[in-house]
């Protein structure tokens, strides 16, 4: 199978400084939810994926994106903007980013089908770009 074509995220992206600094803020002072959430991904914990958080992308922040998958997985808390979102998405879908929503309940409720959920995504992505 044919492996994607890649935009850089990380690296040579332009990032304005007000972004930097939102992203390091948010990254401080992370809600309970993304808390519990970011324990289970974090130091490559969910079977070795690195996953980092409050990415900055395209302008946006990415509550949390693993690079490997191409995966940007969002919380979302009880105020949520769905407009703003498909604009985030779609242009997340321009970088070859696929996104993964999980409610602030589905969180603390399940998190073990929340992992369950990423590791899904994880083998079905892996099978249709012949990654190892």
């Amino acid at each position: 199978m044919k492996r994607l074509e890649m935009k850089p995220i990380v690296i040579g992206q332009h990032i304005s400084q007000e972004k930097k600094e939102l992203a390091q803020k948010l990254r401080h002072n992370m809600t309970p939810v993304e808390r519990r959430l970011w324990q289970c991904l974090r130091a490559n914990k969910l079977n070795g994926y690195h996953f980092r958080r409050q990415q900055v992308i395209g302008g946006f922040i990415v509550d949390f994106y693993c690079h490997t998958l191409r995966l940007a997985v969002e919380v979302d808390g009880e105020i949520h903007d769905a407009s703003y979102d498909a604009d985030r998405d779609r242009l997340l879908a321009e970088y070859g980013i696929s996104v993964l929503r999980f409610t602030n309940r589905q969180v603390f409720g399940d998190i073990e089908g929340v992992l369950s959920a990423i590791l899904r995504y994880a083998e079905s992505y892996l099978a249709r770009t012949d990654q190892p």
